[in-house]
């Protein structure tokens, strides 16, 4: 039998359009409105947060400092649902300096979302992984072990 997830891949999708704008706006209450209280949150450096609460500070200080005036640009790849309540989005993203728009962004980072629906029906996202690629190491993966190429490529 097949669910039409119509509503929830507009509701998801609007999710991370939420946290693009709130980002865009510097806002780290309203990004971190986002995330589920006990959220995991990993940046492309390595650095993990638990929770709302440590997103929160930590964008606050951010969006004051080295990602002052910054946007995010977005791309969604794939959004795949474990169940009613629950969807991986894979993505693709960067942070934009100096007034750069999204389409003009080469994007460098490759993340994944988990999102969740909770009990007052909005989804917010329970574990965020921010990868910077190295596309030049994955080409020369792929030329000498091309068996690691992802099917589909």
């Amino acid at each position: 039998m097949h669910t039409d997830r119509t509503a929830d891949t507009e509701a998801v999708t609007g999710l991370i359009r939420a946290t693009v704008a709130a980002w865009g706006a510097g806002d780290a209450d309203a990004y971190g409105s986002h995330f589920t209280a006990d959220a995991s949150y990993v940046t492309w450096v390595g650095t993990r947060y638990h929770g709302r609460e440590d997103i929160v500070r930590a964008h606050w200080s951010l969006f004051r400092t080295f990602l002052r005036g910054t946007a995010l640009a977005d791309e969604i790849v794939d959004i795949h649902f474990l169940g009613p309540d629950t969807a991986i989005v894979a993505g693709n993203g960067d942070v934009l300096k100096g007034g750069k728009r999204p389409e003009e962004a080469k994007l460098t980072k490759v993340q994944t979302y988990t999102v969740v629906r909770e009990a007052d029906g909005a989804w917010r996202i329970a574990a965020f992984q921010n990868t910077r690629r190295k596309a030049l190491m994955e080409k020369i993966s792929f030329k000498f072990a091309p068996q690691t190429i992802p099917a589909g490529s």
